[in-house]
């Protein structure tokens, strides 16, 4: 299991493939579970838990991505209602 700091020191590229890797353990857990050969119960939770923690870190940089380009275009938007009208229409 991997710890969150260890996870949001990662690139985007390599938490889509830790994600999937953990998809993938999941899914083959669930089907170990179902088919009665899983013997340690207690990794489904945990595989479940890295899961989301990989989820919830790449969903904030998703939203400072956003809120940082939504503020580079108010910044924008301010300079230009600074301009003088003369310079705005040139």
């Amino acid at each position: 299991m991997t710890k969150a700091v260890e996870l949001r020191e990662m690139g985007d590229d390599e938490l889509l493939t830790r994600l999937a890797e953990a998809k993938q353990e999941l899914f083959n857990l669930r089907f170990q579970h179902v088919t009665g050969q899983l013997d340690n119960y207690a990794r489904l939770p945990q595989v479940k838990r890295e899961v989301a923690r990989i989820n919830t870190i790449l969903r904030d940089r998703e939203i400072a991505a956003a809120e940082a380009i939504e503020a580079a275009e108010e910044a924008d938007r301010a300079a230009e209602a600074e301009r003088p009208e003369e310079a705005r229409n040139a």
